[in-house]
């Protein structure tokens, strides 16, 4: 098995690549700004994008991303190579960055699996997993709910598993902790030979130390969340694609205090609403005051979270203001 094999291309991504036969083949392993760690079957080359790509490219969505499959020409003696294509996407986890000029950013592409890590101290927030969940879903990745740190635990841990695989529905939950070796077993089932999963989380959750034990060795800086304000410390600097030994790759990511979503299936993650209001009055219910309201309804007669309508309500105005 060939080195980008084991790094998780298809026959799908040797097929495009073939087309330019004058070219390398290359995956994105770490992005640093402009500059680029990419693996080809030659080994690991330093990496920038050409000058023509630069000037023909508007969207910074449109540069190369950890993930990325790219075809670059290569200087062996210098292990140099220049990027000069990003081959079809098969997906991006997207998100919206806040600032006077909002702005996507596209924070991995290719993935197969996205492990969503939720610390179950003060970290834990139903609608911000929610929020995950919506961007996992329309990105095309399977979710899996990852509750990390189940030793300290804030209020009953059977509570919260049970709010969570509420909110979770079709996704897999899995509660770990760095303690139990065998939760981390738990992880391994979901990542093999040519897949590739990516952690996605708040700053101090524990993506870095999961990462470190599916290695089994420290590679990544971990931190804590602080008890004052329940933040974490950005330990991971940049996004990265790391080998494990078993097989598989995995994408740890810098953690995200706000993701602002640029696109989200809004639908899926909240399956039991939208149920709920096809069955309202009135066919463009906003479920606020209208009369016959049956997502109301639903609220009243203790079938549905009010938190949970408040967070939908939020997140579909969200999306239809991009």
């Amino acid at each position: 098995m060939g080195l980008l094999e084991r790094y998780g291309a298809g026959k799908d991504v040797f097929r495009e690549a073939s087309k330019s036969p004058k070219m390398s083949l290359g995956r994105v392993l770490t992005q640093s700004k402009r500059m680029y760690r990419i693996v080809t079957d030659d080994g690991e080359f330093q990496g920038e994008v050409s000058g023509r790509f630069r000037h023909e490219t508007s969207s910074t969505a449109d540069f190369p991303v950890v993930g990325d499959y790219v075809l670059a020409m290569l200087s062996h003696s210098m292990g140099k190579a220049v990027i000069h294509r990003v081959l079809t996407r098969r997906n991006v986890f997207e998100r919206t960055i806040a600032g006077k000029a909002p702005r996507s950013q596209v924070v991995a592409s290719n993935i197969d699996v996205v492990f969503i890590c939720m610390s179950l101290n003060d970290n834990y927030n139903l609608n911000r997993l929610e929020r995950y969940l919506s961007v996992t879903w329309k990105c095309g990745a399977d979710p899996v709910v990852v509750l990390t740190k189940s030793d300290v635990a804030q209020g009953s841990l059977d509570e919260c598993l049970k709010a969570v695989q509420d909110i979770a529905r079709d996704a897999r939950v899995l509660v770990t902790s760095s303690f139990d070796s065998t939760s981390i077993d738990e992880l391994r089932k979901f990542i093999s030979v040519g897949v590739t999963a990516a952690f996605i989380g708040s700053s101090g959750v524990g993506k870095s130390t999961l990462i470190n034990l599916l290695l089994g060795e420290e590679r990544q800086a971990t931190g804590e969340i602080r008890e004052a304000d329940g933040k974490g410390r950005h330990t991971t600097s940049m996004r990265e694609m790391i080998l494990l030994p078993d097989g598989g790759v995995v994408i740890d990511t810098p953690g995200m205090r706000e993701l602002g979503i640029e696109s989200a299936d809004i639908e899926a993650t909240f399956e039991d609403i939208e149920e709920l209001a096809l069955h309202c009055r009135f066919s463009d219910c906003r479920h606020e005051t209208e009369p016959g309201c049956a997502v109301k309804k639903a609220i009243e007669d203790g079938r549905l979270d009010a938190r949970r309508l408040e967070n939908y309500l939020k997140l579909r105005y969200e999306v239809g203001a991009r």
